[in-house]
């Protein structure tokens, strides 16, 4: 019996860890010589929703947080904005609120490099899924964004 029930709960850790309702894409978009725009776009499915970075006092729910590797041809300029169209959720039976986005979100970060070089912009981003029903641990997605 114990096999059984170890066996089912490992079926079914699998099964939602195996789920990836978000896709990302990096890219870059050159602005001047020395300045770019890096994208960092979640497609999202339906009915799932991603957090926004900055999350409410009463949220229980993981913001994305971005982590960028250091690079010292690299000067980062300014936050990493979000553009999409942000639902703000609130559930007033339990209590906490929620600032997420559903369907699609852009992550926008602007960059200078210090000088004509090749290198690219590296970094890895850690987010939270979750639909009507259930949240997804936190997972983290790594990225590299040549620039030339």
């Amino acid at each position: 019996m114990k096999a059984i029930i170890l066996s089912l709960f490992l079926f079914a850790t699998m099964a939602v860890s195996a789920q990836n309702p978000v896709t990302w894409t990096f890219t870059s978009k050159k602005l001047t010589d020395n300045s770019y725009e890096i994208s960092m776009t979640a497609t999202i499915e339906k009915g799932w929703h991603l957090y926004s970075q900055v999350q409410p006092e009463d949220a229980v729910a993981q913001p994305t947080t971005f982590s960028i590797t250091n690079n010292p041809l690299i000067e980062v300029v300014g936050k990493i904005k979000e553009v999409g169209k942000m639902q703000k959720f609130h559930d007033k039976e339990l209590e906490i609120s929620a600032n997420q986005y559903s369907e699609k979100v852009e992550f926008v970060q602007t960059i200078k490099l210090k000088g004509k070089v090749k290198t690219s912009f590296n970094g890895s981003v850690e987010f939270q899924t979750c639909d009507d029903k259930k949240c997804l641990p936190p997972k983290t997605v790594n990225f590299k964004v040549a620039l030339d």
